[in-house]
């Protein structure tokens, strides 16, 4: 973690205090074309891809589903078996079902595959966050994508006309981020296979600048060393390397999905180095088809 703290700005209390006494706002992820979140409940849920359609586990899934489990179970393709914390498999319910297949959103496209935790290669709620990077970027503007997964933000900051930097720890991630860039035939983002805190850390110390860093870092993991990483642990010093390098008017996006992170601990990390004004902090949400109502997380985004 980055040593030394900024000075808290003397209006952090009202973070803090908007924290313990309000109810944050929820945001809503839209669907689109090519994406559905059907049905939710007991402890699943029901998406469709494209023409794919697949049951997951969703531990905030813990409501009554609005429709009955038969009939998820006549429109699935696939279904995915817990077998341990970290990994299961994936149950073929309908024959010659693909496990590998295209989707596309406005005008990138993805590849998804079946993987042995559960994910598919996107996270649909983060359509929220999309609209929020293409209404904010402008041509020429530098764009860090700290954690980037398979590329989804990335591609979006790089079709609205941003200089991409591409940061994740896993190998076989970046090159399936490459080939989503192909798909959507897109250029010029820059990969960068390292540690995403360390390369960030490295980057304010060469004094380099950027319009706008995006965040999805996950709750706990290892590594590339077997280190052990815990977001609550990191939080504090994550939004301190952002803020050092954000250039004025720049914009942060954060998300966390861990249990042990709340919406007064993102307010109070936040604090510490951004105005009560120059933040907006809230709940990250999904409307399903039948009109239930699922939870993906915490939101956390700031200008500076």
């Amino acid at each position: 973690m980055v040593k030394g703290r900024h000075k808290a700005p003397e209006n952090n209390r009202d973070l803090n205090t908007k924290a313990q006494t309000e109810l944050f706002p929820r945001e809503y992820a839209s669907p689109w074309p090519d994406y559905e979140l059907l049905d939710a409940g007991d402890g699943k849920k029901l998406e469709r891809w494209g023409k794919v359609i697949t049951i997951r586990p969703e531990i905030q899934a813990s409501f009554k589903p609005g429709w009955p489990y038969s009939q998820w179970l006549d429109m699935a393709h696939w279904e995915f078996e817990e077998l341990s914390s970290t990994q299961g498999r994936w149950l073929n319910i309908k024959p010659q079902a693909p496990e590998q297949w295209l989707i596309s959103y406005e005008n990138l496209n993805f590849g998804l595959k079946l993987t042995k935790f559960k994910h598919v290669g996107l996270f649909p709620e983060q359509q929220a966050n999309w609209r929020f990077i293409k209404e904010r970027i402008s041509a020429g503007q530098k764009v860090l994508n700290l954690f980037a997964y398979t590329g989804a933000a990335s591609l979006v900051a790089r079709e609205a006309g941003a200089d991409v930097v591409h940061v994740d720890s896993i190998k076989q991630l970046i090159t399936w981020a490459n080939e989503n860039k192909e798909r959507s035939r897109l250029s010029d983002i820059k990969w960068v296979h390292e540690d995403a805190l360390k390369f960030a850390q490295r980057e304010l110390k060469r004094g380099n600048k950027y319009d706008g860093i995006i965040m999805d870092p996950p709750a706990w993991g290892l590594g590339a060393k077997g280190e052990k990483w815990k977001l609550e642990n990191h939080l504090s010093g994550l939004i301190e390397t952002a803020h050092g390098l954000m250039n004025p008017k720049a914009f942060l996006v954060l998300n966390t999905y861990s249990p042990k992170v709340g919406l007064a601990d993102l307010a109070e990390s936040a604090g510490q180095y951004f105005s009560a004004s120059q933040v907006d902090i809230k709940q990250l949400w999904m409307l399903t088809k039948t009109g239930k109502e699922l939870y993906y997380g915490n939101l956390l985004r700031a200008i500076k």
